[in-house]
């Protein structure tokens, strides 16, 4: 029986949730299927007869894992969204999808959890690494991180201080004040970096010798010495990559760059006139 897309993830299609007797229907399924697999590689019966019996075992199996894996697909975005980002982000969509393939292969039904449970942890975990590979903290720090929010989604109601986030952690308030900055610096840059490539308030695709003067004096005024880098992306001629590369720092330090100078242009007193120009190119 097909059962209803719930849309895709990483291009598979999302189905809905399976019960739990409907889950562990499937477990005798997959392993039949994965004993029959290894029979096969085997070459341990030359029988015609018992290589089809084999056969239909292993795509039996097959099928079985492909509808526990496109149930289980939800949990990708329910665990990205839980972080706080946009569904949609690739690196953390793609995290997600490859956590979800490696649980797969390595889940044994016969331990006794549900595939469900295993498989959060491994998305959890890549997810996780993602994460901090975006934006580029070190192992303590999206320690921290994760600490704080979990204390966060445990008090949702309380606005969290660093001797509250201290005490619950057990460490000094200056470091529970420190994981509340890295938290909250998180927060600020989960939206605005994935919006960052589709703000058509700002990207562009005109040449940018049609800029008139004034435009280009009131951000070289507004930017500073970031102007360069606005200006490059806003026209596309250059990725962030290659414009941090060519200033010699990092994606993530660039990123920052172009979003301040962004939130410069919004609160100059030329912003209705430029964002207007922008508007209309």
């Amino acid at each position: 029986m097909t059962r209803p897309s719930y849309g895709r993830i990483g291009g598979l299609e999302t189905t809905a949730p399976l019960g739990v007797e409907e889950e562990r229907a499937l477990y005798p399924i997959i392993q039949q299927g994965r004993k029959a697999a290894g029979l096969l590689e085997s070459a341990a019966t030359r029988d015609a007869a018992e290589r089809r019996r084999l056969l239909r075992q292993r795509h039996a199996g097959q099928e079985a894992e492909s509808a526990l894996l496109h149930a289980t697909l939800g949990l990708v975005r329910t665990r990205v969204v839980e972080r706080g980002y946009r569904f949609g982000n690739d690196e953390l969509e793609a995290a997600g999808v490859e956590a979800l393939a490696n649980a797969l292969h390595r889940f044994d039904p016969e331990k006794g959890a549900r595939f469900a449970t295993y498989a959060n942890y491994w998305i959890m975990k890549l997810v996780n690494q993602a994460i901090q590979q975006q934006a580029g903290l070190t192992d303590t720090e999206m320690r921290l991180i994760l600490a704080v929010q979990k204390l966060m989604r445990a008090n949702p109601t309380k606005l969290l201080s660093k001797r509250d986030v201290a005490t619950a952690l057990g460490i000094s308030p200056a470091k529970g004040a420190e994981a509340l900055q890295l938290s909250r610096e998180l927060q600020a840059r989960r939206f605005s970096s994935s919006e960052l490539d589709s703000d058509s308030g700002f990207r562009i695709t005109s040449d940018s010798n049609d800029a008139p003067p004034w435009v280009i004096d009131a951000l070289r005024r507004i930017c500073g010495d970031d102007f360069d880098g606005f200006w490059q992306f806003t026209f596309r001629t250059m990725s962030i990559e290659e414009i941090a590369h060519s200033q010699g720092i990092s994606r993530q330090g660039m990123t920052k760059r172009i979003e301040r100078c962004r939130r410069l242009v919004r609160e100059s007193p030329e912003a209705d006139r430029l964002l207007q120009w922008f508007a209309h190119q």
